[in-house]
């Protein structure tokens, strides 16, 4: 058997990382000032436990652009290097300073904020710059240091007459690369990448108005002042007691500029154990067009952007949200610009559903009639959660909401209270009663409003799976649309009409109306009803409309392709009706039942194209 170590040539190595390490180049300058960063805030650490006696000041970073000579610098007042740091940290690829001044200090520094891992930050300069240079100061009392490489293995070290502490990074940007000279470009990148981090980025200068002076010696002076282009102390990283609700609104302003409508409700995330996380997500009101809110949360990793893709450290259902979350111990790849699969991930998962579902459960507690009035605003997404979610479905039933058509609101339990006292069928099982859309369905409404039936409102575009999920955990209870069969089989009341027509009456009515409407698309059925009432009226079987509607919503296919069925139910108590049974007459009667037909289909939206052409055309012949 053979044993050794695998030989890694860095000739190979090298051309990989410049290349292939992340995948778009702009990442260089999060990786760069990511880097900054690190030197400031050990710095900060090292002072903070006696480590280092010099003053340290406000510690910045700068970027400048020298457009005529191809260059862009970055200057951190950090803890800099020496000769010799240079050589370990920056000539051995993959060898972590941040890594190993954690493990240095791992009893006082977990919480610094520090950024880097992998130690490969710095070989991104590379993919945009045909030379770099470091010219880099200890805060210790040694010589500075200037390092040069033009991306290939070999390096020049030279000592460097830098008087101040810290490190410049000069990068000599190639001629593909020459869009990371122009201002504007920088900008959106710092903007993406860097608007929070914990150290102050400048940028270039501006000028600002202040006013000296009072009453009428009052004058507005001019001054010119650092372009501070982030904010090294957002909301997220505050006590929520420190925090109001115009802080919160302030600091969604700051992450969506552009967003005009204030959001609803805000939940300040803070957890130390057994995972470090933070951040602030926001409800903003939701459209039912679920696939337009999506990956509005920005992950952070210690103030760091990482990505607005979410999906895994965040319930599917939650990306509907906005705002953010921070946390050093999501797990990134080694470019740090998505996820990687992790224990810890699906523990946060957990973490932040369990924590918006008290939030919810406090709001309603607290305050149900604002809840209520919310309402529409966040149904779709507390819907979504529970058909997505098992342990947020369970902690929903105590504040997810279900809407009448006459604007109250019933908890799942009130419900139930409501509609057990007239609302079975024969068989004992408790039908609730909804609509989907209170214009097109409004005929229907008012009938069973008219029998006392109580009838909610449920438009959500997934509101199909989620009755057919209720229904799975709630046996003997059934939900059926206001405008399905199952409403005919509920037990009958002691008001109810009373046929006008004998059994035999009944069934050569039924004959001839069979004759006429095609025997493929309608079941004819026959009911007393309020003489007033339409003379046909449509019903979709419950469980046929329901499969397609859960089809076309990303459902079963299999019921996309069935037939259309309805059931035709024929008041026998209309003065129609009875004029359809005595009539002598085979085209009246035939003309009768096709319009009292296509006033039923029309209740329900199936009369379109040449057979409403028709109908308009008919119903003018019977008006003369």
């Amino acid at each position: 058997m053979a044993k050794g170590k695998i030989n890694v040539s860095v000739e190979n190595i090298f051309p990989l990382i410049k290349k292939f390490l992340y995948s778009d180049h702009e990442i260089f300058l999060r990786e760069l000032l990511s880097n900054a960063t690190d030197a400031t805030l050990k710095l900060k650490h090292l002072s903070s436990i006696g480590e280092n006696k010099i003053k340290i000041g406000d510690p910045i970073i700068e970027i400048k652009i020298d457009k005529k000579g191809k260059k862009i610098h970055l200057t951190d007042q950090g803890i800099g290097m020496s000769m010799d740091e240079v050589k370990k940290y920056i000539n051995q690829v993959a060898f972590s300073g941040a890594e190993e001044f954690l493990e240095k200090y791992k009893d006082s520094a977990k919480d610094s904020g520090i950024i880097g891992h992998f130690g490969l930050g710095f070989y991104s300069a590379f993919m945009v710059a045909e030379k770099v240079e470091i010219i880099t100061k200890s805060y210790k009392k040694e010589p500075a240091a200037h390092w040069v490489c033009d991306g290939s293995p070999e390096y020049s070290l030279v000592k460097s007459d830098k008087k101040e502490r810290g490190t410049e990074i000069i990068l000599h940007i190639s001629k593909d690369s020459k869009e990371f000279l122009e201002e504007a470009r920088i900008n959106t990148l710092l903007n993406k990448y860097n608007k929070f981090m914990p150290v102050p980025i400048k940028f270039g200068t501006k000028e600002i108005t202040n006013k000296v002076g009072k009453g009428d010696k009052e004058k507005e002076v001019k001054e010119t002042v650092d372009n501070i282009i982030n904010n090294p102390n957002p909301a997220w990283t505050k006590s929520p007691s420190d925090l109001n609700e115009e802080s919160y609104k302030d600091f969604y302003r700051e992450l969506y500029p552009m967003q005009f409508e204030e959001p609803l409700f805000n939940i300040h995330l803070n957890v130390d154990y057994p995972f470090n996380l933070t951040g602030i997500l926001y409800f903003p009101k939701i459209s039912n067009d679920i696939n337009v809110q999506k990956d509005k949360i920005q992950l952070y990793q210690n103030q760091v952007f990482v990505t607005d893709n979410v999906e895994g450290i965040v319930p599917e259902f939650l990306t509907l949200l906005r705002g953010v979350i921070d946390s050093p111990d999501i797990p990134l790849n080694v470019s740090r610009s998505y996820l990687q699969a992790d224990g810890a991930v699906k523990k946060i998962s957990n973490y932040i559903t369990r924590k918006v579902a008290d939030k919810l459960n406090s709001l309603f507690t607290k305050d149900r009639a604002g809840f209520e009035k919310k309402w529409n605003d966040i149904k779709v997404i507390i819907e979504y959660g529970m058909l997505s979610e098992e342990k947020f479905f369970d902690k929903a039933q105590k504040f997810a909401l279900y809407p009448t058509v006459n604007e109250t609101y019933f908890t799942f339990e009130e419900l139930k209270a409501k509609v057990s006292k007239n609302q079975t069928d024969k068989d004992g099982n408790l039908i609730i009663l909804y609509a989907s859309n209170k214009n097109e369905q409004h005929s229907y409404i008012e009938a069973a409003k008219e029998k006392g039936y109580e009838i909610l409102l449920l438009d959500s575009p997934i509101i199909s799976h989620l009755i057919q999920k209720i229904e799975t955990s709630n046996k003997k209870l059934n939900f059926s649309r206001v405008d399905a069969d199952v409403i005919d089989k509920l037990i009958k009341k002691e008001n109810e009409e009373v046929s006008k027509l004998d059994e035999k009456e009944k069934e050569k009515l039924k004959t001839i109306v069979e004759s006429v409407v095609p025997k493929e698309k309608y079941t004819v059925q026959l009911e007393a009803m309020d003489s007033t009432a339409a003379p046909f009226i449509i019903t979709h079987p419950e469980f046929m409309r329901r499969m397609k509607e859960m089809q076309q919503s990303g459902g079963n296919s299999m019921f996309g392709n069935m037939p259309e069925m309805y059931n035709l139910i024929i008041n026998v108590n209309n003065t129609i009706c009875t004029e359809i049974l005595n009539s002598k007459s085979k085209d009246k009667k035939e003309r009768l039942i096709k319009q009292s037909l296509d006033l039923a289909r029309l209740s329900q939206n199936l009369l379109k194209g040449e057979e409403l052409t028709s109908f308009i055309k008919r119903s003018i012949d019977l008006i003369k």
